[in-house]
């Protein structure tokens, strides 16, 4: 099995434990609080994580160049924007338009990566992408009253709108995350999967820290008071993003966003056998195409 795919598995498990973990957070924090504990406790390890690799394979310390900056600076900034965008989206009751046209995510991955990387997605890849896309929205709507058709008309509304952005950041985010790892090309995948990381997550929690300084400061100094249950989210979602990271540095990132769609047949299976919900048709379906579509990419 191609390391690409074993990283991608790795951040899509580490990142549903991660969200489970963030559910504890949720009455003392805001939704965008709670996102600030992820790179505010997983700063530290992601540091540690690149000392640890520059110590045992010996490579130099990475150098920056022009290429590597901007694609830290326009990445960080994209998927924060992007992060909010969906936390404003939880306050909308038409909250599951808004995420069905953010899962246009891996569609925008894989155009983005052609635009500024000239990277291909092949046919069948390109075929599993949309399958698994499709599966995609099954799942985002099988549990509500909202029809196909309601998306379809709703396009154009404030809150499709604001779904498409959410997942145009997200995409951006991850073909600048791929470019500044390629950008390190003195250095190995993995330190410069790590490099990237780590200056990600400076660059984020010095922009959410001046967001919530002055947005929300009671969700600021409660991610200080509850740094237990915080830590342990710090510590998974570093772990997770150090499977994403490291996935965009092997491989195109258009694949690895559409394998790491897998994360929600985890979540569903986690809340079947866990919390004994029951699985519908329509999200038996979706997990079908889900299935098969990453099939088709992995192949």
């Amino acid at each position: 099995m191609s390391l690409w795919i074993i990283f991608t598995l790795l951040a899509a498990f580490a990142q549903n434990v991660r969200s489970a973990l963030q559910r504890s957070l949720a009455g003392d924090l805001t939704a965008t609080g709670a996102s600030y504990v992820r790179f505010l406790y997983g700063l530290p390890f992601a540091a540690l994580y690149l000392f640890v690799l520059l110590q045992v394979t010996g490579e130099d310390t990475p150098q920056l160049n022009t290429t590597f900056v901007l694609s830290i600076l326009i990445g960080g900034a994209a998927q924060v924007v992007a992060a909010v965008l969906l936390v404003r989206m939880f306050a909308l009751r038409v909250f599951t338009v808004g995420t069905t046209y953010s899962k246009t995510e891996t569609v925008q991955t894989a155009l983005i990566g052609f635009l500024v990387l000239g990277e291909v997605v092949g046919p069948y890849a390109f075929a599993g992408i949309l399958i698994s896309f499709i599966g995609v929205l099954a799942l985002s709507v099988a549990r509500t009253a909202v029809t196909p058709r309601a998306i379809l008309t709703s396009l154009g509304s404030p809150v499709a709108l604001m779904g498409l952005g959410c997942g145009a950041g997200f995409a951006i985010a991850s073909v600048c995350y791929r470019a500044a790892s390629l950008a390190l090309e003195d250095n190995g995948f993995a330190v410069s999967a790590a490099t990237t990381l780590t200056a990600v997550l400076i660059w984020q929690t010095l922009i959410m820290s001046v967001w919530l300084g002055l947005r929300d400061r009671a969700s600021l100094k409660q991610s200080y008071v509850r740094w237990r249950p915080a830590l342990a989210v710090g510590i998974a979602s570093v772990i997770g993003s150090i499977g994403w990271f490291t996935a965009f540095a092997l491989e195109n990132a258009a694949y690895v966003k559409a394998l790491g769609q897998i994360e929600l047949v985890f979540a569903l299976a986690t809340s079947t056998l866990i919390f004994k919900e029951k699985t519908n048709r329509a999200e038996l379906l979706g997990i079908g195409l889900v299935v098969a579509g990453l099939v088709l990419i992995v192949i």
